[in-house]
């Protein structure tokens, strides 16, 4: 796969996040990043945001079953052969 090819499909992944799943993401990838730690770490009260975001997403019915979430990982992984 060419790097023009990973890029584009790591865009469209996360185009699709929410900002709070967004900002997991980010602190994931400072944490492989060269130093492993997140510059900035998280404050009680982003933790608490973020709780009630993924909770407002929930309760409007943005999420996944645990069946559902094999299926999209199956699908996934099925297109990667």
């Amino acid at each position: 796969m060419t790097l023009a090819a990973i890029d584009k499909q790591l865009y469209s992944c996360i185009e699709q996040l929410s900002i709070a799943q967004k900002k997991s993401l980010l602190g994931f990838i400072k944490t492989v990043l060269p130093g492993g730690k997140e510059e900035i770490p998280y404050t009680i009260e982003e933790y608490n945001q973020e709780l009630h975001e993924a909770e407002a997403e929930i309760a409007r019915g943005e999420s996944y079953t645990h069946e559902e979430a094999k299926e999209i990982f199956k699908k996934h992984l099925d297109g990667r052969k």
